[in-house]
């Protein structure tokens, strides 16, 4: 019989993405289910009722912009309810998978970050999802099994993200200024939430490599504009919108948040484990454009 797994978020691309699998008797807690922007939401309860071998949270606040000016909402999401899920799940010897992003760095490494350096987040988002991981370590700590994966720059074919905001803007202009001094590695949320299962077997089993930080992202490293380009050119072969590339510094495009300029993560640590691997962007992405309605 399946492994019961509780999910917290439902709308996001991650959930999404986890929803479509069978290999475990999922049961999702959304925003409607349960509201974790309330310090009072009754997790403790829920988790109760549902009495789950495992539990994954795909809840965040990713507005990474808007969190500047709502560092305490972004805060109860990122920090609280997940350390509070956390601390119920160590109570009853429950494992615990919780995503995490390559927005905790700076981006001022020079080359990809591996799970043992140092965060630096450099704005509130990155911040608060820092401060959530230290609370988990903490509980490690102390013995609960838990583990955090670190992704990045997530596409799926339903959104909302950077894909459809750019095929979006593709029906409305020739050309689209895209910034060309961000390096990252498109995820899809398909292959993070691959990351959070194969993670949650392991604990399952209480296989201790399992635990702790993991790094999964996908294969390959690029810009944002060079993620733009490929998006309109597997637009293009299936005869739907794209545009030209305008490639632009960040100082062209200011934002309340800063960005970390090279967040590229080695996910090597999690696929030496044998059973996940990132795959190479360009396969990621033609999955995800033939699952897409392009006209």
């Amino acid at each position: 019989m399946p492994a019961r797994v509780l999910v917290f978020g439902r709308q996001g691309q991650v959930a999404r993405a986890l929803a479509e699998r069978s290999d475990f008797d999922l049961r999702f807690a959304g925003h409607d289910r349960l509201d974790l922007a309330s310090p009072n939401a009754d997790v403790a309860g829920l988790i109760e009722a549902e009495s789950p071998a495992l539990v994954i949270n795909a809840a965040a606040y990713t507005a990474v912009d808007r969190a500047e000016s709502e560092p305490a909402a972004c805060a109860q999401l990122n920090r609280e309810a997940p350390r509070r899920i956390a601390e119920i799940c160590a109570a009853a010897d429950i494992p615990f998978v919780h995503f995490s992003t390559d927005y905790v760095f700076d981006g001022r490494k020079g080359a990809p970050y591996v799970e043992a350096d140092p965060r630096n987040p450099l704005g509130v988002y990155g911040r608060t999802k820092a401060e959530g991981e230290a609370a988990l370590e903490a509980l490690w700590a102390r013995g609960a099994r838990g583990a955090v994966a670190r992704s990045s720059w997530i596409f799926s074919p339903g959104g909302p993200g950077f894909l459809q905001t750019m095929l979006r803007l593709a029906r409305e202009r020739e050309e689209v200024g895209v910034v060309d001094d961000q390096r990252g590695c498109p995820t899809s949320a398909e292959t993070a939430a691959e990351a959070a299962v194969a993670l949650g077997r392991r604990l399952l089993d209480r296989d201790s490599a399992g635990q702790g930080l993991f790094h999964a992202a996908g294969a390959d490293a690029m810009t944002w504009a060079d993620f733009a380009e490929a998006i309109f050119a597997a637009s293009r072969e299936r005869g739907g919108p794209s545009a030209r590339v305008r490639r632009i510094a960040t100082v062209e495009y200011p934002t309340p948040a800063a960005r970390p300029p090279d967040a590229r993560l080695a996910s090597t640590r999690l696929e030496g484990l044998g059973d996940w691997r990132g795959p190479p962007f360009a396969e990621a992405l033609s999955r995800c454009m033939r699952r897409l309605e392009l006209s």
